[in-house]
């Protein structure tokens, strides 16, 4: 079992051969009450879980959004787009299956980021980043990760695992900053940041 915090630095992934990443969140009526407090906590707002597959330092794919299956192998797999925040547990997820990762993708960065127009970190409540061992079919979380609710940002990179040799190592970033909301290659010059 491997146990993630920050200032832990990175963690050593050996045994660990399926990991997942989810993010969850509440919609929130910001400090309306009455009918207009209801609506908008029945539309919810829209965060994006992403993974940006790295080669080097360079971006070669992306999961979320509309990319489901990016390497066509389910070796990286995003569970799909959950609009609202609405229901229990996580509300978007992202799987890795290490083993059947290209050899050309030397890091993965996990982002969670309110990508599209008019969604909003500060319409959400409640936001955390889940991170699950899950090989063997079992899951098992080994770290929480709770951004700031101080920031004014709209992207937050979560974790990052880097392969090592034969190995994978994952730190925890738990970072925020700007995206240029409906901008990839923006969300693809904050991944390389990390």
């Amino acid at each position: 079992m491997i146990t993630l915090t920050k200032e832990d630095g990175p963690a050593d992934l050996d045994g660990v051969t399926h990991l997942s990443i989810g993010v969850s969140w509440d919609p929130t009526s910001g400090s309306s009450g009455g009918v207009m407090g209801m609506l908008r906590r029945k539309q919810g707002t829209d965060l994006d879980l992403i993974a940006v597959a790295m080669h080097g330092a360079e971006p070669v794919r992306l999961a979320g959004l509309d990319s489901l299956d990016p390497m066509g192998n389910s070796s990286l797999v995003h569970s799909g787009d959950n609009q609202t925040g609405h229901g229990e547990g996580d509300d978007e997820t992202i799987t890795v299956e290490f083993a059947r990762i290209p050899s050309q993708v030397t890091s993965i960065v996990f982002i969670a980021a309110a990508y599209k127009k008019g969604s909003s970190f500060q319409a959400a409540r409640n936001i955390s980043f889940k991170v699950y061992d899950a090989t063997g079919g079992s899951t098992q979380q080994v770290a929480d990760i709770w951004p700031s609710l101080l920031s004014n940002d709209n992207g937050c990179a979560v974790a990052k695992a880097m392969r090592v040799g034969n190995s994978w190592k994952l730190e925890v970033i738990n970072t925020t900053g700007k995206i240029k909301q409906g901008d990839e290659h923006a969300l693809m010059r904050f991944a390389i940041s990390k």
